[in-house]
């Protein structure tokens, strides 16, 4: 019994000899996220060795750790690299599991350095780190073997400095660019996506990284200089099952638009380049050590070019609107009375360039009616790939002459149809009757404001030179009648005389 109890009193020493280092390596500095206690960062000893590592790792408690930043740069140390854990406990029924990320720091010399305060976005949500200084010191003397090690010692490789063997697993994976149409008149869209594939088969762990700004460093390359845009504004990237060539693939769809060719010039992609984090993982991967190392690659598109084709001759080619569209109009009242006030809508609805569509000409030659110029209402949809909407123009006419009238004869809306490569025309179906007296007359009367009216366009209000001729006429008129003043002055006062 005596032997047994100094067994146990070697063990219980030498479990407490292992658990206070252990423990003191691992004093942290733990911060929560204020707006999810769910995710906390913690921070490394405030003193390592200059042969011990230091580490941040980024915790998520019962939910998935879908994403985090770059983690900061320090000075002094280097980037080991991530790895990851996971662990799901049931206690009383009650299951809770964690995931996690730790960056590995190792140092480059001895002193003391300066860990800054940094911000930190895990699952999109920002979590804002106080600094602190990191001691490096002298490095930490290996221990002597220990006849229990076996039981219980996962410092002796936690830290080591022997470098783990890592093997880059094959990826299944590309960047593709697609368009719907190789092939597209003037005006046509051309529905444009760049998206990630991953293959449902693929064993390499790959994750998006700064996709925000590495997009709009794409699209500049992307976007063609002779085509009007209309952009998806893709917020989410969540993956779709797609087949191709009979194998499955995770679609990630990182940017839609559709492409509107102003001119005939060939619309151009070329190969753009996207930086994913390619994980080599460890070769013999163990409990305690890293199992994972952080790398990254750059997948790059195949470029594309779309033909664009003139559309076929018509005298206003230059001037209408392309896609497939359709007429829906709305008038208030069929039976009008002249010099009654009635709106109309035109509505031109469909798939197309709708920014582009312009109002319909209205033939007005037998002055019947009054228009006025219309209010404009646009909605514009992205969805499924297309571009629809409508654009109704809201007019005010007032009936000048009775009689029964086809709107048709009045508007109409030319475009070129994508659908039949023809060009069509929408025409108001509207028919009215107006009753009352005529107004055409009044209309014109209430316009004609005389003689005087009539030159106000063309008359100065500058002061004009006259001619010799003129000036000869307005002497002699003025001498003409300072003769006739003065004869009247000599008679009056002749007669007082006398």
């Amino acid at each position: 019994m005596q032997r047994v109890a100094q067994l146990f009193a070697v063990i219980r020493t030498v479990l407490m000899r292992r658990l206070v280092p252990l423990m003191l390596i691992f004093s942290t500095t733990v911060v929560f996220s204020q707006s999810n206690k769910n995710i906390q960062v913690e921070l490394g000893p405030d003193q390592i060795g200059e042969n011990q590592a230091w580490t941040i790792t980024v915790t998520v408690t019962n939910e998935r750790l879908t994403g985090h930043d770059n983690f900061p740069e320090i000075e002094g140390f280097r980037k080991r690299g991530t790895s990851t854990q996971s662990q799901t406990t049931v206690i009383n029924g009650q299951i809770s599991s964690t995931q996690g990320v730790v960056m590995t720091y190792l140092p480059m010399r001895q002193g003391t350095f300066n860990v800054p305060t940094f911000t930190i976005k895990v699952n999109n949500t920002p979590i804002t780190v106080a600094g602190k200084k990191v001691v490096v010191g002298s490095p930490v003397a290996a221990r002597t073997p220990d006849p229990f090690r076996s039981l219980f010692d996962p410092n002796d490789d936690f830290f080591s400095r022997s470098e783990p063997e890592f093997v880059d697993i094959k990826e299944e994976a590309f960047l593709a660019l697609t368009t719907n149409k190789d092939e597209v008149y003037v005006g046509e869209g051309v529905t444009t996506s760049l998206s990630f594939m991953v293959a449902d088969n693929n064993r390499a762990p790959l994750h998006f990284h700064d996709l925000g700004k590495q997009l709009s460093d794409i699209l500049k390359k992307l976007r063609p200089a002779n085509c009007w845009e209309e952009n998806f504004n893709i917020e989410n990237i969540d993956g779709e099952s797609v087949t191709i060539n009979g194998r499955g693939y995770m679609q990630y769809k990182i940017y839609q638009g559709t492409f509107y060719p102003l001119n005939t010039q060939k619309i151009t992609f070329p190969s753009v380049g996207l930086e994913m984090l390619k994980y080599k993982m460890a070769k013999n991967p163990s409990f305690f050590g890293q199992n994972r190392l952080e790398d990254y690659k750059t997948f790059y598109t195949k470029a594309k070019t779309v033909k664009v084709k003139n559309l076929p001759p018509h005298p206003m080619r230059d001037a209408v609107a392309v896609g497939n569209y359709r007429l829906e109009e709305r008038l208030n009242a069929t039976t009008l009375t002249t010099g009654q006030s009635v709106s109309y809508d035109f509505g031109v609805y469909g798939e197309g360039n709708i920014s582009s569509v312009d109002k319909p000409i209205i033939h007005n030659d037998d002055n019947a009616f009054e228009f006025y110029e219309p209010n404009v209402k646009q909605n514009i949809n992205r969805d499924n790939g297309r571009v629809t909407g409508a654009k109704t123009f809201s007019y005010f006419m007032i009936p000048r002459e009775p009689g029964k009238y086809n709107l048709g004869n009045y508007f109409q809306w030319i475009y070129f149809n994508t659908s039949t490569g023809t060009y069509d025309t929408l025409r108001s179906k509207q028919v009215v009757n107006v009753s009352g007296e005529s107004k055409k007359n009044q209309s014109i009367e209430s316009s004609d404001m005389g003689s005087f009216y009539d030159n106000l366009d063309t008359a100065s209000n500058q002061l004009q030179t006259r001619n010799g001729n003129g000036w000869i006429k307005w002497g002699a008129n003025i001498f003409a009648i300072i003769m006739v003043g003065a004869s009247i002055y000599l008679i009056t006062r002749k007669t007082a005389q006398s």
